[in-house]
């Protein structure tokens, strides 16, 4: 496939202190599980670190993108949705939240396609105005989501059908992998719950209004061959929205 069929895929990123030789500072990184995802599904991925940002910024990056993926990472801040910080729940990296907050804000006014995954389910839906269970331990009595130690635990999510997510993976219950400590609670304007866990738990959610809004909780990236299915969508869709676009 030549570049110019590729779609533009841009990827946010952490920004965290990091050290590599006598380097000690703050930079911007992301696993590359993430990008190769990308890459391999027909995308060229661009990394979008936190920074500055006003809604005309936002629109000018997303003016040369044709898909948006944000991406896993720390605890979205308590305060955007009203509630004071669990004694679990991470610092808050207030640069990323109002980073991706205005970029999901753009990407849902023009149209442009986007994937959540994890920490990104959980910033749509406060984006939306919903809001989060800050430790799911206190309420399903397990830390099967969570097994902390950088290993993630598998988990069977079952899926709505008729929804996009069930169009992409095109089975009614899958196993994903899972490294999160927080879920949706009161659901956010707009979205639908397209999957969940046994015990309830919000999977994956939708915005039926939009060519392509998918939101998961769990880790798509790290399964290269059953998850590879929902970066095949976001790349389809991001290259129709390219076609589009082009023609307009």
């Amino acid at each position: 496939m030549s570049g110019s069929e590729r779609p533009v895929v841009g990827l946010t990123t952490y920004l965290e202190r990091a050290q590599q030789g006598v380097w000690d500072v703050q930079a911007a990184f992301l696993p590359k599980v993430y990008f190769e995802a990308v890459y391999r599904a027909g995308g060229i991925p661009v990394l979008l670190p936190p920074q500055p940002v006003d809604p005309q910024i936002a629109l000018t990056v997303l003016g040369t993108l044709d898909g948006l993926i944000i991406t896993g990472g720390k605890d979205v801040d308590p305060a955007r949705y009203g509630q004071e910080p669990h004694p679990t729940t991470d610092e808050p990296r207030r640069d990323r939240d109002a980073w991706e907050d205005a970029l999901l804000s753009g990407a849902i006014a023009q149209g442009v396609p986007f994937l959540g995954i994890c920490r990104g389910l959980q910033v749509l839906n406060v984006t939306r105005g919903g809001s989060l269970i800050q430790h799911l331990p206190d309420v399903v009595g397990s830390n099967r989501y969570n097994a902390g130690g950088g290993v993630f635990t598998v988990n069977e999510v079952g899926i709505d059908a008729g929804s996009r997510l069930a169009e992409l993976v095109r089975e009614e219950t899958i196993g994903v992998k899972s490294y999160h400590h927080q879920a949706v609670d009161e659901l956010g304007d707009g979205l639908v719950v397209t999957a969940r866990s046994d015990d309830g738990v919000v999977q994956a959610v939708e915005l039926p209004d939009h060519p392509f809004g998918v939101a998961v909780q769990w880790h798509p990236e790290e399964d290269a061959v059953e998850d590879a299915r929902l970066f095949a969508g976001l790349v389809e869709a991001a290259r129709q929205y390219r076609a589009t676009r082009g023609a307009a």
